[in-house]
């Protein structure tokens, strides 16, 4: 086996597979990056077998053959190496790499010690999706995931496709994001894909620099897995299996106080009042609403304090408590001036969602104010 190629394309190639590489295995294959030239192109996969990353760049000179490269060993060195081309050979499992006057060997692993990886064909549809749409709703949702992997289809993002609609929605327990558009659909289905995949294929959009963002990318889809192709990079991944929660009965149908609240205000109001919220505490902050202001306060044994947004309500004064952190998360992907914030009573849910329209709902559970 043997190739020339540009260090700078490899690199990047490197940078997208490599964040299928497991960091907690123990079989050994699974820590490396099988390499195989086919023509002239190098194709690189890695996969922890939830997710399975294959790309492919051009190369010169090439031998065909296979290897597995130690994943981070590898990556490192070229990415460090001088010159733009780089020359590698592979003799009896050591790869002999070389640019310039630099030179390294280093020792791989037979290729037929990787995982197969099984694409299944069963029932399979095809879906296609705005890059830049789908790229804005991962970050409008997956945020509210659940990280406890014990929790199931929690851990993962929902995408609901409707004849005239997509949304996506998570949730953990104590949050949940709803984000939707309109999109046109041959019918109706939903998957649920983990939610660190789904932002893992976010930041490999964003690396396939000089491709349009409003470019569409397909995934094809059956009952077990997923696969999206983005140019030359093929993504496999596997659905969680399970039915999500029924999100749709945890929003409240009815409100009885409703405000309408600058967000820039009261993103940089929360920031401040929470300099004093405690992680112990559940970075507790306290929301007063009287007459047409927004009271934020926080305490601690160092000191406290207060800060006073002007907002327009519609119903009576209300005391509720907030974790900082999730107002903050929810605040930081909402792109509108203005939202509306509704709530019931002081134990009750509150709801964000647009001043017009439909386009995200956010659902923060508050947190019991102790005097």
């Amino acid at each position: 086996m043997k190739f020339i190629c540009n260090r700078q394309e490899l690199t990047k190639s490197l940078n997208i597979v490599s964040k299928a590489v497991s960091s907690r295995t123990t079989i050994p294959s699974l820590k490396g990056i099988l390499l195989k030239i086919e023509g002239d192109e190098l194709i690189l996969t890695a996969s922890d077998m939830d997710i399975t990353i294959e790309d492919r760049i051009k190369i010169v000179n090439g031998e065909e053959g296979s290897i597995i490269a130690p994943a981070k060993l590898f990556s490192d060195i070229i990415r460090k190496l001088p010159g733009e081309d780089l020359t590698v050979e592979v003799d009896d499992d050591v790869l002999y790499i070389k640019s310039l006057k630099s030179f390294y060997n280093l020792t791989g692993m037979k290729a037929d010690e990787f995982v197969n990886i099984k694409n299944t064909d069963e029932d399979k549809i095809t879906l296609s999706f705005n890059k830049k749409m789908f790229t804005n709703m991962v970050r409008k949702t997956s945020f509210a995931s659940s990280i406890d992997q014990t929790k199931g289809v929690i851990t993962g993002v929902l995408i609901e496709l409707k004849k005239d609609s997509l949304k996506m929605v998570a949730i953990d327990g104590y949050r949940m994001a709803i984000a939707k558009e309109n999109s046109v659909n041959a019918e109706n289905r939903n998957i649920i894909i983990s939610s660190r995949i789904m932002n893992d294929i976010v930041k490999i959009i964003g690396e396939k620099d000089g491709r349009s963002e409003d470019e569409d990318m397909k995934f094809m889809v059956d009952s077990k897995s997923a696969i999206l192709l983005i140019d030359k990079t093929k993504v496999i991944m596997r659905l969680i299996a399970g039915d999500f929660i029924k999100y749709q009965d945890i929003i409240p149908k009815e409100t009885a106080i409703k405000v309408k609240v600058n967000k820039h205000d009261l993103i940089e109001s929360v920031e401040r009042a929470s300099i004093f919220s405690k992680e112990g505490k559940n970075n507790l902050i306290k929301i007063s609403l009287e007459d047409n202001n927004m009271i934020i306060t926080s305490r601690s044994e160092e000191g406290n304090v207060k800060e006073e947004i002007m907002i327009t309500k519609d119903g009576e004064d209300l005391e509720i408590g907030f974790n900082s952190k999730y107002v903050m998360d929810m605040l930081r992907v909402i792109d509108d001036e203005q939202i509306m914030m509704e709530f019931n009573t002081g134990r009750t849910p509150c709801l964000v969602r647009p001043v017009d329209g439909d386009r995200y709902a956010y659902i923060i559970l508050p947190v019991k104010i102790y005097n």
